[in-house]
């Protein structure tokens, strides 16, 4: 693959293979890069991940600051890449279009675009719209760009999961390309959400899910990991900080020998 175009086409159609498409979300352009040369077929930027890398908290990330981030990742690996970018950083549909048109110009292959303002909920008409104009902004030229519409219920404080069903119906209607409602974490849940949409379904992979062959068997067609990896990550840091410091022992070495095994594989396999 080497423009763009044929890049969110592939993306598109990983979506509709046997098993669910496996997406991890990476942090930065290394950790890119090793995902890519482990296998994985598409990857997705994480908001909360990169906001980490900033010494920041998940919704403190400009709109500037997400797109250039999405370019980079985009830029790391041959592979398709879809931009977490909040509630496309607009309330009203014409700054999510624009919104839109600069993830196109930055090389990525689809983007997702929330529900939920960072206050609140937006009511289900007006999230609607934001979705439409998202996908006329993603579909007027030939990129084939996929837009995921997220439905924000679960994880907002409002499990109403007939709500949840409606609006991704609504921004299924609204012609977004992937659907995802993050939190769901119950099969039978995920069966009926899978059963009364017609476009692939997005799972986030959260302790409590479903596995992956749960997932397929009910018809799930992506799954991604939002900021887990990069707070694994932190977490190995963490650990490691605290060993040298409390114990002045280096069994750290046990995970950083094979992460550097892993760097040194990745960044010499002369991906742009």
């Amino acid at each position: 693959m080497t423009t763009q175009s044929e890049k969110a086409q592939h993306f598109l159609s990983l979506h509709h293979g046997d098993s669910p498409l496996l997406m991890p979300n990476p942090w930065d352009a290394g950790s890119a890069r090793i995902l890519a040369s482990l296998g994985f077929r598409a990857l997705a930027t994480t908001s909360s991940g990169f906001a980490a890398t900033l010494g920041r908290i998940d919704g403190n990330v400009t709109r500037d600051e997400a797109i250039a981030h999405g370019a980079s990742i985009a830029a790391a690996t041959d592979v398709p890449v879809s931009a977490d970018l909040e509630h496309a950083f607009a309330d009203d549909p014409a700054g999510v279009a624009t919104t839109v048109t600069l993830a196109i110009a930055a090389g990525l292959a689809g983007c997702s675009v929330e529900d939920y303002s960072g206050t609140s909920l937006y009511p289900i008409d007006v999230a609607k719209e934001r979705v439409a104009a998202a996908a006329d902004a993603a579909h007027s030229g030939d990129t084939s760009f996929v837009i995921t519409a997220r439905a924000e219920n679960q994880i907002r404080g409002n499990p109403d999961l007939a709500d949840t069903i409606a609006r991704l119906q609504a921004f299924q209607e609204a012609g977004a390309d992937v659907l995802y409602a993050p939190g769901l974490a119950d099969l039978d849940d995920i069966r009926r959400v899978v059963a009364e949409v017609d476009r692939p379904v997005n799972v986030l992979a959260r302790p409590g899910a479903p596995s992956i062959s749960e997932l397929a068997g009910v018809g799930v067609k992506r799954v991604s990991v939002g900021g887990a990896f990069a707070y694994a990550a932190l977490g190995a840091l963490v650990n490691a900080a605290r060993e040298l410091q409390d114990q002045g022992t280096y069994g750290f070495w046990t995970m950083a020998g094979p992460g550097a095994a892993a760097a040194r594989s990745a960044f010499t396999t002369g991906e742009s």
